[in-house]
């Protein structure tokens, strides 16, 4: 498949597929030199593997991360770095009617018609969300990588869950605070009812979606190639790789397009002998260049399209409309565990900026 890797310096290629043997990761142009071990791809794994909680798919993985190659007594070699996870807890039976049936919502259909019926249907292969690990370790490097050398930090969390958001306006205090509960939500009686109303959701068989919203700081003026190359283009095409995304805005967004530009413009001020700006709209980026400012962005997630209800489907075989009850362990609501993934994706694209435009050297 042509679209498994992503970046141009930085370049992510994704393999594997969720009822396969292994999933995995090759990260290509990471400079020589960064300290980095299993352990910290680990621990940002964890925060989104599968069978955490009862607001998850119930699937067990363990996710343990091995580093093939590209790390050498525990520093980056400047090699490609090979990282493998050994899926451990298929069901592939489960999937069995879905050869024929059509899941709504799901890529099987047209999947089957651009591969001949030769893609692995079963959990969705390389469509499945299981497949955002790998998004994940390689993030988890890009992230240590622009911490130690440009001192960016990238919070992810949940604003949203169905109809119920945040009361407050993210501050940076709160970002102690995003994994302190399931949702992944910075407030706690917020996240509560959010909690409640995926497992409502549950209940009944159903879905729920949400909003992502993602704030880098300390991210250096100049980042983004426009035209093609803009940072707010290489960030969505990033972002639109985990599945179930439908959305992204940065800054103020469609909120943006309901005010005049006297409102939706950011007033430039000095501050402590650098050039900032009184607001965000722009979210951190003109021109498709970062201006300084943090890069602030809101992601739409559709409701999880694997549901215990009974749907109306095509059964491709015989050509005669059916009816589909999706079997299996799935996620009531896919948002609370893409936090982590997000702030992988924003991590790579920014890192692979920072490498094309000399920020960061091809070695530490």
């Amino acid at each position: 498949m042509p679209g498994s890797s992503i970046g141009q310096r930085l370049v992510l290629t994704s393999f594997g597929e969720s009822h396969g043997r292994s999933i995995g990761a090759v990260l290509d142009g990471c400079p020589a030199g960064l300290e980095i071990n299993e352990k910290e791809i680990q621990d940002m794994l964890n925060l989104r593997k599968p069978g955490q909680n009862l607001i998850s798919t119930q699937r067990k993985e363990g996710d343990i991360v091995e580093i093939v190659s590209g790390v050498f007594e525990g520093f980056t070699t400047g090699a490609p770095i090979t990282m493998l996870i050994w899926n451990a807890d298929q069901k592939s039976k489960d999937y069995e009617n879905l050869k024929t049936k059509l899941r709504p919502g799901h890529s099987d259909y047209p999947a089957m018609m651009k591969y001949n019926q030769f893609n692995d249907h079963r959990g969705g292969g390389r469509f499945s969300g299981r497949l955002t690990a790998t998004h994940v370790m390689g993030g988890a490097i890009a992230m240590k990588l622009l911490k130690v050398t440009l001192g960016i930090e990238i919070n992810s969390f949940t604003s949203q869950i169905g109809k119920i958001k945040m009361e407050k306006e993210f501050t940076k205090k709160m970002a102690k605070t995003i994994y302190k509960n399931e949702v992944r939500c910075p407030e706690e009686k917020t996240a509560k009812k959010m909690r409640e109303s995926i497992l409502s959701a549950k209940k009944k068989g159903d879905s729920l979606g949400g909003i992502i919203e993602s704030i880098a700081t300390n991210v250096p003026v100049g980042l983004g190639e426009p035209i093609f190359s803009s940072l707010e283009s290489d960030l969505s095409k990033a972002i639109f790789s985990i599945p179930s995304v439908k959305g992204i805005e940065f800054g103020s967004g469609f909120r943006g397009s309901e005010l005049f530009g006297s409102e939706n413009n950011d007033l430039y001020t000095m501050k402590r002998g650098k050039v900032v700006t009184k607001t965000n709209n722009s979210g951190g980026i003109l021109g498709g260049i970062s201006n300084g400012m943090p890069i602030t962005m809101r992601i739409a997630f559709k409701p999880a399209s694997s549901i215990a209800q009974k749907q109306e489907t095509v059964d491709i075989k015989n050509k005669k409309d059916a009816v589909l009850q999706v079997k299996g362990r799935h996620d009531p609501c896919v948002v609370p565990r893409a936090a982590p993934v997000v702030d992988s994706l924003v991590a790579l694209t920014i890192a692979d900026h920072a490498l094309i435009t000399g920020a960061i050297k091809p070695s530490l």
